[in-house]
């Protein structure tokens, strides 16, 4: 299929009532620029046989219908498609009416052609295939005029399938110098890969005489196969194959997760002010035993306020207009994204470093099954003693996660207490939350690797940290033409009984 060429068209309308597509199938005189070179069709030099099929973005097991009748002038040929009554060829006229996939893409096989300067004028040639494209390349040249969809369930006669026009060809070299610049065509992809030769000194030197050479190639001329194959290697002709970029965008240097800001409380932050106070009961009533007309026993009841300190977690990205304007449209929401990552590392850091300033000490232990036993009991023990609640949480660095999924109690993991004995099933590798002896286990990057705070035993409720919603802000650099976003959020931790939370010691 080497001397194909392909180029798009505009569908210039949809007509829902006899189920048709209409529109230029190739205009004559206008530029097609193909990654071959500039090719021009003369008015005249298109053939259209028989059987001419429509296809979906040139794939030839996808047909939805068949080249009914065409008018040809000095501008161009406008071809009529009868769309087939299935799904592929409902999405079609439905694609078309609502102009999601409005071009034709025209595949060709060039008979007899003149090269002037960079252009080839192509004199003879005959259309093999249409398909129905989203981007059309030729613009204003050739548009699909009707699409006509009927509930007629009629199939149409084989004189209504296809009207031909002979024409006789002409050589119009005038035509290349009227042509006007439109949007880069299709051409098809090249997929010749010879087993072994030598590449000859070769006259392609620019896309147009590439395309000479790969017609002449694929008339016979055994010269020109042998330039061809030579051009098609990568390394010699790496110009002439492009490099797709995925959509896809692999991270992984950052994440969302919070896992400190998990382990504790959570509140939504007061709207005003950068400090705000929650009262705190620092004398409580008592009530003792009474004999029958003793004195009562009084205790007056104090309180004080716990100060909160609102910190802004802010982030910038500074970038063109151009890059804004001209990159893919995903990558806006992509830098958000990113900036959201960085976020939630900010805030999850500023818990840890939290609770680490109003830990209690737990002394030193060993690292193990048995130690790590020991220094839940210990630390359940004091967090309900000074905060007279109860621990609930285990906070642990991602090291000493994977390290405690490997004890076990006399061949049982100690990592569950939720069912009557133990067993396996509570934390695996790719859980960040789980059950240890009966703690729930959140897992943070930020806490320390391991040895000293490498894990805390947390009473949420000793800590609560407050949020506002995140925003972003985008701002124009008139003198620079760049953009400037920032990504920014207000939060405050409150320590509100500072023996909350119980640290681990390494021995």
């Amino acid at each position: 299929m080497d001397n194909f060429i392909k180029f798009s068209t505009d569908i210039i309308a949809a007509n829902s009532s006899k189920r048709e597509l209409t529109g230029v199938i190739v205009p004559f005189g206008q530029v097609g620029h193909t990654n071959m070179g500039d090719v021009v069709f003369t008015a005249g030099s298109l053939k259209i046989g028989e059987g001419i099929k429509l296809f979906t973005e040139h794939d030839m097991t996808r047909p939805i219908g068949k080249l009914s009748r065409y008018e040809e002038d000095d501008k161009g040929i406008v071809g009529t498609f009868k769309i087939a009554r299935t799904n592929a060829g409902d999405d079609a006229l439905a694609e078309a009416q609502e102009g999601l996939r409005t071009g034709f893409s025209v595949g060709a096989m060039i008979d007899n052609y003149v090269t002037k300067g960079e252009q080839v004028i192509v004199n003879e040639a005959t259309l093999r295939e249409v398909s129905h494209v989203t981007f059309p390349a030729f613009g204003e040249y050739a548009q699909i005029t009707e699409v006509a969809a009927s509930a007629d369930t009629s199939q149409p006669t084989e004189s209504e399938e296809l009207v031909s026009n002979e024409v006789t060809p002409e050589v119009v070299e005038e035509a290349a110098a009227e042509v006007v610049a439109t949007p880069a065509v299709e051409a098809q992809e090249r997929n010749v890969r010879p087993a072994i030769f030598t590449a000859p000194r070769s006259p392609i030197v620019s896309k147009a005489s590439y395309l000479e050479h790969n017609i002449r190639a694929a008339l016979g001329n055994e010269d020109s196969r042998q330039y061809v194959l030579a051009a098609d290697t990568t390394s010699n002709n790496a110009g002439f194959i492009p490099t797709p970029q995925s959509t896809e965008i692999i991270n992984g240097i950052a994440n969302a997760d919070r896992g400190a800001v998990d382990s504790i409380s959570r509140a939504t932050l007061p709207p005003a002010g950068m400090t705000f106070e929650i009262p705190k009961i620092t004398t409580a009533p008592t009530v003792a035993e009474a004999s029958e007309g003793s004195a009562i026993s009084e205790t007056d009841t104090a309180s004080s306020f716990v100060s909160v300190s609102v910190k802004k977690y802010a982030g910038q990205q500074t970038f063109s207009v151009e890059l804004l304007d001209r990159s893919s449209p995903a990558f806006f929401d992509e830098l958000v994204r990113q900036m959201e990552f960085a976020y939630a590392k900010a805030t999850d850091l500023a818990v840890v470093n939290g609770i680490a300033a109003g830990a209690t000490d737990g002394g030193n232990r060993t690292f193990d099954a048995a130690g790590l036993l020991d220094f839940i009991a210990d630390g359940a023990a004091d967090i309900y003693s000074n905060s007279l609640g109860f621990a609930r949480n285990l906070l642990v660095s991602p090291t000493a996660w994977g390290t405690i999924m490997g004890f076990n109690d006399a061949g049982r993991p100690i990592y569950n207490a939720s069912q009557p004995q133990n067993a396996a099933g509570q934390v695996g590798p790719t859980s960040l939350i789980g059950n240890v002896a009966g703690l729930n286990l959140y897992v943070s990057r930020n806490v320390a690797a391991s040895g000293d705070f490498s894990m805390y035993v947390i009473n949420p409720d000793a800590y609560t940290w407050y949020e506002s919603p995140r925003l972003s802000l985008r701002t124009n650099v008139i003198n620079t033409g760049q953009i400037d976003v920032s990504y920014y959020g207000y939060g405050a931790l409150a320590t509100k009984i500072a023996a909350g939370a119980y640290t681990f010691k390494v021995a």
